[in-house]
């Protein structure tokens, strides 16, 4: 048998096999993580990108290659407004907690960010696009910011006039933000472009922002 040592000869194979195991256990170890448990996986896993967190690393990328044409170009409305979507694609996918429904503090610290480039992105163009408008003023309602949001609202409505979406937003932000005014002539329009079978429905929902500005986190 294998197994009995009785043999000198035997004895040097047990070791050698035993040699073998260790240096088949290590390396997995090493290489591929196995056994770990730490959820970062091994060398070699590190390397192929097969790990559970490459797709952070991703999104990450995206934001980094948006700053460093922000850097390079930072006159660009364009570059801007790059930055603000990565920003806003990575709070989104990295910075979400679905088990609570609710960002994390690192994907508010991106949402900050998303607003830092709106405001340098509607400083470079006459034309702002109501696409990233809409991120914006997402960001915003998230961070109570909601003047701010109201502002991104109303960018949203001049880019697309016909949205009753954009006008009941820009109601409930601007009610948030107690701009009266503003709320008041938002949701008259917002109104007057729903058929009357459901402008009740429109209505009742833009008069509780009144008195419940966290409506418009949630815009």
């Amino acid at each position: 048998m294998l197994f009995d040592l009785r043999s000198r000869g035997r004895r040097r194979t047990v070791q050698a096999v035993y040699l073998g195991l260790a240096v088949l256990m290590g390396g997995g170890l090493i290489l591929f993580g196995v056994g770990t448990g730490n959820g970062f996986g091994g060398l070699l896993n590190g390397l192929t990108g097969s790990g559970s967190n490459n797709q952070g690393q991703v999104l990450s990328q995206q934001v980094r290659s948006a700053e460093a044409q922000v850097k390079k170009s930072p006159a660009s409305a364009a570059a801007w407004g790059n930055l603000l979507q990565a920003h806003y694609q990575n709070a989104s996918s990295n910075g979400f907690d679905t088990a609570t429904n609710s960002y994390t503090p690192a994907g508010k610290r991106e949402l900050a960010q998303v607003g830092s480039a709106w405001q340098h992105y509607v400083q470079l163009t006459r034309t702002p696009s109501g696409n990233y408008a809409i991120l914006a003023a997402n960001a915003y309602g998230v961070l109570a910011q909601y003047a701010n949001e109201a502002a991104a609202w109303e960018t949203a409505t001049l880019a697309s006039p016909g949205s009753v979406k954009g006008f009941e937003c820009l109601a409930i932000s601007a009610y948030a933000a107690g701009q009266t005014r503003k709320g008041d002539l938002a949701a008259a329009k917002a109104e007057s472009m729903v058929p009357a079978s459901t402008r009740k429905q429109v209505t009742g929902l833009i008069d509780s922002a009144k008195t419940t500005p966290a409506l418009a986190q949630s815009c």
